[in-house]
């Protein structure tokens, strides 16, 4: 009896354990404290698997809309466009394109994840710069795309092709070409 009750305590805690509350996390509970030298130019957008950075500010998935707009604007200039698509699987979806190719998407107010791609026609210029870690840039070769750490194809993809670079990142080639690139909740249609 002792050893059956025993086992049932440490199910019970082990589940609640690996229960998720589905919550948000506090942006606050994982802004990065990252070392002088690691900070970004004042102009500079860091787009990343978990978020982005502007500057000395990271935003991590789950960050607030306007803190995230405000930030973006200020390194790339006003917003472009604004819109808002109900149809995605994922539920509604905001979205906010920047100068420079620039999309961020939201959902209820919090930042859900990015993409980038070659700026629209009649878009202004971007003020600032963008960038993902490492080699691999929207325009990048297809042999730097290749050697990348955590390359793979995207096998049976309906989008066309389709890549992933690592669990985090992934983004479609054009001819020989990164045509574009993306990072947590996206609207594509499969």
């Amino acid at each position: 009896m002792r050893n059956g009750l025993a086992l049932a305590t440490l199910t019970v805690a082990l589940a609640l354990a690996g229960c998720d509350s589905g919550e948000v996390p506090n942006p606050a509970d994982t802004k990065s404290s990252a070392p002088a030298e690691a900070l970004l130019a004042a102009n500079a957008v860091e787009l990343r698997g978990d978020g982005l950075a502007t500057g000395s500010e990271s935003f991590y998935f789950a960050a607030g809309q306007a803190e995230v707009e405000s930030a973006l604007a200020n390194v790339l200039g006003q917003k472009l466009r604004s819109g808002e698509n109900q149809e995605c699987g994922a539920g509604p979806i905001t979205f906010t394109d920047f100068a420079g190719g620039l999309t961020a998407h939201f959902q209820k107010g919090r930042l859900v994840g990015w993409n980038w791609h070659a700026p629209h026609d009649g878009d202004a210029a971007a003020t600032g710069t963008i960038q993902l870690p490492g080699k691999v840039q929207v325009g990048s070769a297809r042999t730097v795309l290749e050697t990348a750490p955590g390359f793979a194809m995207v096998e049976g993809s309906t989008l066309g092709e389709e890549f992933a670079l690592g669990e985090k990142l992934g983004g479609f080639v054009a001819g020989d070409k990164v045509e574009m690139l993306y990072a947590g909740t996206q609207c594509f249609f499969r």
